[in-house]
């Protein structure tokens, strides 16, 4: 399927894009391509075919969880207006 100029027109104004007439044959020679390939992977048989989440079947690497930074929590809420109990107090936003 190919695209033509009022086709890329149209679909400037929904995405807002500003296309200059200059420049309207290159942009429909370019989308032309990509509709051309997706329907060229549209076409190919998935039948039986699994879906994968990794191509080469890895699992995710994990790190060790572990403790690497002291707690500062008194040390960083001394820059807090108010705090009570280890817990910043914010003014109330909603009535």
């Amino acid at each position: 399927m190919s695209l033509n100029k009022e086709q890329i027109k149209y679909l400037a104004i929904l995405s807002r894009m500003d296309i200059q007439d200059s420049e309207i044959k290159d942009v429909v020679d370019k989308l032309s391509r990509i509709v051309e390939f997706v329907d060229q992977l549209q076409a190919v048989s998935t039948e039986g075919t699994e879906p994968m989440a990794h191509p080469l079947e890895q699992g995710q690497r994990l790190r060790i969880d572990k403790v690497t930074e002291d707690n500062q929590r008194e040390k960083i809420q001394l820059n807090a207006n108010e705090t009570n109990n280890g817990m910043y107090l914010v003014p109330k936003v909603i009535d």
